[in-house]
């Protein structure tokens, strides 16, 4: 028995060997390869080289698979992978090199409207018009008829579910926005709200809040884009404290509803969408929070 098992071993070294071969073998024959560019091939066949410019996005995949309306996506942080949300009830995950689905998720509701990676991507979130954000752990096992089930809903808006996102590194808070006009930090490994920004509060919206970005550079700050045209900028963990924007007051402002939003990554500016069908850069968004009120006027 001993002397089978050493043979096993030894056949599998000899294999590992042979495929580290190979591989090095296959590198070396692809570099003998590279002997001319796409420009220089063109060129020696008569043709005019293409060329692309730094704004010009060429398509390298295409990810089929929905059955409805794709209405939001995320990446994780490695790049490598994307979830989607569809109103055909399912969000997939994507491996984005290769294009195959690792995860095809029957949601509870199907009128979706959100969804999120967690930082560590080992699980994704999700909400829309049942008022819930649910979370799926992609490492749990499925039930009988193969549907991943939920680990965890998050259950106390009062309003659909617009917005959803992870505090970074950390896959145990969640942010979300609502029809409420209401934004909620979510304990996940409890269920329960940590803490609710709006509703009581003077600082808060007016109106249904459409989407929130946390700040990469501080993940204590976030703010949040709704359809009364405010940005209130929040600290993630004190609810009353928030300095609000007032775009609609300040020159060069959106002429509709806000609808989407994005924090750059060092937190030095903010981009947001609205219906006006327009985008706006803000520069030197920190200064927001750091300053009075009264100053914010003179800062757009």
């Amino acid at each position: 028995m001993s002397s089978s098992v050493s043979e096993l071993k030894e056949r599998h070294a000899a294999a590992i060997e042979t495929v580290n071969s190979l591989r090095e073998r296959l590198k070396q024959k692809r570099q003998q390869l590279l002997d001319v560019d796409v420009a220089g091939y063109s060129r020696s066949q008569g043709r005019a080289p293409v060329s692309f410019g730094p704004t010009d996005l060429v398509c390298c995949r295409t990810l089929q698979g929905h059955a409805g309306k794709v209405y939001s996506l995320d990446w994780t942080s490695e790049r490598n992978r994307i979830v989607s949300a569809s109103q055909d009830g399912r969000l997939i995950v994507w491996n984005a090199l290769t294009s195959q689905k690792t995860h095809a998720i029957k949601l509870p509701c199907a009128w979706v409207m959100t969804c999120a990676f967690s930082p560590t991507g080992q699980s994704v979130a999700c909400g829309g018009l049942d008022s819930v954000c649910s979370i799926f752990n992609l490492n749990s096992p499925t039930d009988k008829d193969g549907n991943l089930p939920v680990s965890r809903m998050l259950s106390g808006h009062k309003g659909y579910v617009s917005c959803c996102q992870y505090v970074p590194d950390e896959d145990t808070h969640l942010i979300t926005s609502s029809g409420d006009q209401t934004c909620v930090l979510w304990d996940i490994t409890t269920g329960l709200r940590t803490s609710v920004f709006g509703g009581e509060f003077q600082s808060g919206h007016t109106a249904d809040v459409l989407s929130v970005s946390i700040s990469g550079s501080n993940s204590r700050m976030f703010v949040s884009g709704s359809c009364d045209s405010m940005l209130p900028d929040c600290d993630t963990l004190v609810a009353s404290r928030a300095v609000v924007l007032n775009l609609g007051s300040l020159q060069n402002s959106h002429e509709g509803r806000i609808t989407c939003l994005g924090l750059s990554a060092d937190g030095s500016a903010l981009c947001t969408g609205s219906w006006d069908t327009n985008l706006k850069v803000s520069l030197h968004y920190y200064i927001f929070v750091l300053m009075p009120c009264h100053c914010l006027k003179n800062l757009v």
